[in-house]
């Protein structure tokens, strides 16, 4: 093999509102290597169905890679960015054709690491709350999503179809996809296992000659403790709550699920029960503000890639938030050298699936300095999105932003899978090294 490519590919497929990417490496006399960056869904087309339409999706990947995976990405555990790595009956077992791939490494964000979960070993001496307590309240966020899901199931006469809508897919797309999280951990042990944060090795450079990976983000907490918090009207209103008092652990509580739905107690951490205990009696719209809240804290833990390719550079930030961003670009020590680098990107995915505080405006937008140049050297991005489904209008938070879509088009080669034909499974982006 030559010790670089002279392409790259990009696949994205369509998976509805959700992230699934194939990059493929191309080196002489057509040799490939492929990374998957994400497989997952919470909308799909109307028409489609995860446990059929999934399915499609990882045989073409499969067909795509020639059945052989140099290494699967799962940039955080949104469902949106999962949920086809799972391998029961729901996903279509999708989950299986990709395993059946074999790839070498899986990488994942260090707050996935099974391990630290249940002894974590970095924490900020000064912290108020230890690297294991805000894992442990990642846990407990899956929980409360499942309670909310509950409620939306029997809605309150009290909630509109536009309150139930959101917060019964802002409920699935947190809870947590034991299935997927099972196959990727297996996927792992079977070949190498990567937790990954700022600075830290990627372990893509020996698989990919020629190929330079970068880990931006997320930050861990000996870094920075931003990614606790959300830059909202009441940032971190509820995680200082939940997880990070001593005062409210061992308090007792009502299960959510027993008082939403009747059904038998579902067991929750101590942390998480004071909060189940009052989301019955919270308005429809602080019930939605929180939830919000919880989606928006997961996406900050979502990794951070840039792909450097001969001159070539293409970055995938998963569903990075403001907070993730501002440690690279703002906080490092190395943040001036980042900003200078990300300037001439040639690729963006489009963060969040073009969520407002996603694509930071004065951190990271306007230093792209390919954006609005002539064809052939202008900047092309990747916009995996499906309108209608997360956010609103009228408090401009609707996904994808009309603002930042309008510019995208006008300053940008703008692929939009939501704009791709009826039935075609992905669109490919060749990029000449």
């Amino acid at each position: 093999m030559a010790n670089k490519p002279t392409s790259v590919e990009v696949r994205a497929y369509q998976v509805g509102f959700g992230d699934c990417f194939l990059v493929s490496f191309v080196y002489p006399k057509k040799e490939k290597r492929h990374v998957l960056i994400d497989f997952g869904t919470t909308e799909l087309p109307k028409g489609h169905k995860p446990s059929t339409h999934m399915p499609k999706i990882a045989q073409a990947i499969k067909n795509d890679c020639g059945g052989k995976l140099t290494a699967v990405v799962a940039t955080h555990r949104h469902a949106d960015h999962i949920s086809g790595f799972a391998t029961d009956g729901r996903s279509g077992h999708s989950g299986t054709t990709i395993a059946e791939c074999k790839p070498k490494l899986v990488l994942q964000p260090w707050t996935e690491d099974p391990k630290a979960a249940k002894n974590a070993k970095k924490a900020t001496a000064n912290s108020n709350r230890s690297t294991r307590g805000f894992l442990a309240s990642l846990t407990a966020m899956h929980q409360v999503a499942g309670a909310v899901e509950r409620i939306v199931q029997s809605p309150p006469r009290s909630m509109s179809p536009a309150t139930a809508k959101q917060l019964r897919f802002l409920g699935m797309d947190n809870i947590k996809n034991k299935s997927a999280v099972e196959n990727l951990i297996q996927m792992g042990a079977d070949a190498t296992a990567v937790w990954a944060h700022h600075g830290s090795k990627a372990g893509l450079d020996r698989l990919l000659p020629g190929v330079k990976v970068r880990v931006l983000g997320p930050p861990d907490l000996t870094q920075t403790e931003k990614i606790k918090k959300m830059r909202s009207s009441d940032p971190d209103q509820f995680w200082q709550l939940v997880g990070a008092s001593k005062s409210l652990r061992g308090l007792g509580g009502v299960d959510i699920g027993e008082r939403a739905t009747g059904r038998s107690r579902i067991p929750l951490p101590a942390e998480a029960r004071w909060f189940c205990d009052r989301l019955s009696v919270m308005t429809n719209e602080q019930l939605l503000e929180i939830v919000r809240t919880l989606d928006d804290q997961m996406n900050n833990t979502s990794l951070i890639l840039l792909f450097e390719v001969g001159n070539k550079k293409l970055l995938f930030p998963g569903d990075a938030q403001i907070e993730n961003w501002s440690y690279a670009l703002q906080d490092a020590p190395d943040a001036a050298a980042t900003r200078k680098l990300l300037a001439g990107v040639d690729l963006y995915k489009v963060g969040h699936h073009g969520s407002r505080n996603a694509t930071p405006k004065q951190l990271l937008w306007e230093g792209f300095s390919k954006r609005g140049a002539a064809k052939g050297r202008r900047l092309r991005t990747i916009l995996s999105t499906m309108p209608g489904k997360h956010g609103t209008p009228s408090k401009k938070t609707e996904v994808p932003r009309k603002t930042l879509l309008k510019t995208l088009e006008s300053e940008t080669d703008l692929l939009n899978t939501n704009k791709l034909s009826k039935g075609a499974l992905c669109h490919l982006t060749v990029i000449d090294v």
